[in-house]
């Protein structure tokens, strides 16, 4: 089965039934078109420090990963001492990247502006950055005090700690939670915290191949534009949107 077919055979509406009382998007990849300066951003800083991965190692190893796991993940790997300043560097660098080409994904307002139940954000990402990428891109008031980033769990994705920590901070039961993860340790972490989710492919960094390939059992719905969400789950539109 090409990628074609299995996408329109595991997108047939209304995917998620429901009810839900909260949906929770992971913010890189799914909210900002971020995921591929990211990518561009580590590979040259590693280049840097003679440790040479490819995109799709960036993929497989890195995506949705906090920078934490990442850098030890290196060490490891790699057998190399990153230097002091590497971290700080890696992050000035993505953060002036973000100033001049970062751009919300297609259709996210849409999307947001018509959602008939709460929302927030749950992301790897480190607070100064996930505050900065969603007010660059004009994300920011969606989410008031509804951002919660690895930093405030003790396990980050794949493990389900983080968004157990968001649905118990709006006080709904995992079960009624949908998830929109576009990284496969955020996919095994929903699926590990009892949640529904959604693989969402429509950033530049992915398309639907790379659905084919996440490792959860069964498999995840997924989708690649935000044009077709309220499609997956009608009942989450606002009744008079």
């Amino acid at each position: 089965m090409d990628s074609s077919s299995l996408f329109s055979d595991r997108l047939k509406p209304p995917v998620f039934p429901g009810p839900f009382g909260l949906v929770i998007f992971d913010c890189d990849g799914v909210l900002i078109d971020s995921e591929i300066i990211s990518a561009r951003v580590l590979m040259q800083a590693l280049k840097d420090e003679g440790v040479d991965v490819n995109f799709a190692y960036f993929k497989a190893n890195f995506l949705g990963r906090s920078f934490p796991k990442v850098a030890a993940s290196v060490r490891s790997d790699f057998q190399v001492q990153l230097h002091e300043s590497f971290e700080a560097d890696y992050r000035r660098n993505l953060l002036e990247a973000f100033d001049r080409e970062l751009k919300p994904v297609p259709g996210i307002f849409d999307v947001l502006g018509n959602l008939g139940c709460a929302a927030c954000v749950a992301t790897s990402s480190s607070p100064p950055r996930a505050a900065h990428s969603l007010a660059l891109t004009g994300l920011a008031d969606y989410f008031p005090d509804a951002v919660f980033t690895a930093s405030l769990v003790q396990n980050g994705k794949p493990a389900p700690d983080l968004f157990l920590h968001a649905a118990k901070a709006f006080d709904v039961a995992p079960e009624a939670c949908l998830v929109i993860e576009d990284s496969y340790p955020g996919l095994v972490a929903a699926k590990a915290a009892g949640m529904q989710v959604a693989h969402f492919v429509g950033g530049s960094h992915l398309d639907a191949s790379d659905a084919a390939k996440a490792p959860v059992t069964p498999p995840v719905p997924f989708f690649k534009t935000w044009d077709v969400f309220f499609d997956m789950a009608p009942h989450l539109r606002k009744r008079d949107a």
